[in-house]
């Protein structure tokens, strides 16, 4: 008789929380590329209703905090205390904190309105939300201060804690910038593509940006592009290996010109579709095209 198939391990269930502002949406999406099902903002009176049901197909992330609708404090410790919705080391409490001043400033700089204080100061609602979250934070599993943290630090910190053994290759974002406006955050590599010639001083590729095959085909002219892209590539295929070998999760590129219209993003879509032939899971974004306002400088 065939003896039965051992039964399959609980899959992870991670419980995200942390202060407003504290980088908890980042966390649920870099969960849920890591392969989490993950749900945000879930009502408070749903959830034990969903975690009875957390089977072992799938890691579960779910996304909490003061938003959450019948948010309550003692009722996300009974979840968390109980030990009713799984077993021992299956459930974790993943914290994201952050220090008040920088919380302050990230609203400040964005213009948010804190959830516990619309019509305040958010200094206000941050300290509430701060001492509403103190029990809880006294019994996280995980706790990851984003103070100093960048977007891309915050995904190679939670890989490094989340993501199966062995899973994924190096992640690697290109990213096209203006040096008028300054470098991008969160870069590792920054490359100056200033000196190939400029679509900008021809008046019919003036209005149109890098990914137009008009622009493509003038900066592909430039005899210097070749030689800039081969060592360019080079370097490339030297480093990635070895920073995934090391156990870097996630690595940002940067290319910028003068206006982050033309050049930069005509390379970046270039060195994108490099990558992507070799394997590298790549994600490309244009930062000036992104947010670029009818009337602005183009060039």
């Amino acid at each position: 008789m065939t003896p039965a198939p051992p039964p399959k391990p609980p899959c992870p269930l991670v419980l995200v929380t942390g202060p407003s502002g504290a980088g908890r949406s980042t966390a649920i999406n870099v969960l849920e590329d890591l392969g989490f099902e993950a749900i945000d903002n879930l009502p408070m009176s749903f959830l034990p209703r969903l975690l009875d049901g957390h089977g072992a197909e799938r890691p579960l992330a779910l996304g909490i905090d003061v938003r959450n609708r019948d948010f309550s404090t003692r009722a996300l410790i009974e979840v968390i205390d109980s030990g009713a919705f799984a077993p021992p080391g299956v459930m974790q409490v993943l914290y994201l904190d952050c220090q008040p001043e920088i919380l302050l400033r990230r609203f400040s700089e964005t213009r948010r309105r804190h959830p516990l204080s619309p019509a305040d100061s958010p200094e206000v609602g941050i300290a509430q939300e701060m001492d509403l979250l103190g029990p809880i934070r006294a019994r996280s599993d995980i706790m990851v201060d984003t103070s100093t943290m960048s977007p891309n630090d915050l995904r190679a910190e939670l890989a490094r804690w989340f993501a199966p053994e062995g899973a994924g290759r190096l992640a690697i974002s290109v990213q096209s910038f203006s040096y008028k406006r300054g470098l991008p955050r969160g870069m590792d590599m920054v490359f100056d593509c200033r000196f190939l010639s400029n679509p900008h001083w021809i008046d019919a590729l003036r209005g149109l940006d890098g990914r137009a095959p008009e622009v493509r085909a003038h900066v592909e002219a430039d005899p210097r592009l070749a030689a800039f892209l081969g060592r360019l590539g080079a370097l490339l295929d030297l480093v990635l290996p070895a920073h995934e070998t090391e156990g870097k999760a996630y690595l940002a590129i940067g290319l910028g010109c003068t206006g982050g219209q033309h050049r930069s993003v005509a390379v970046a879509e270039m060195l994108t579709a490099r990558l992507a032939e070799q394997g590298w899971p790549v994600s490309i974004r244009h930062r000036e095209i992104e947010r670029r306002e009818p009337g602005s400088d183009r060039s």
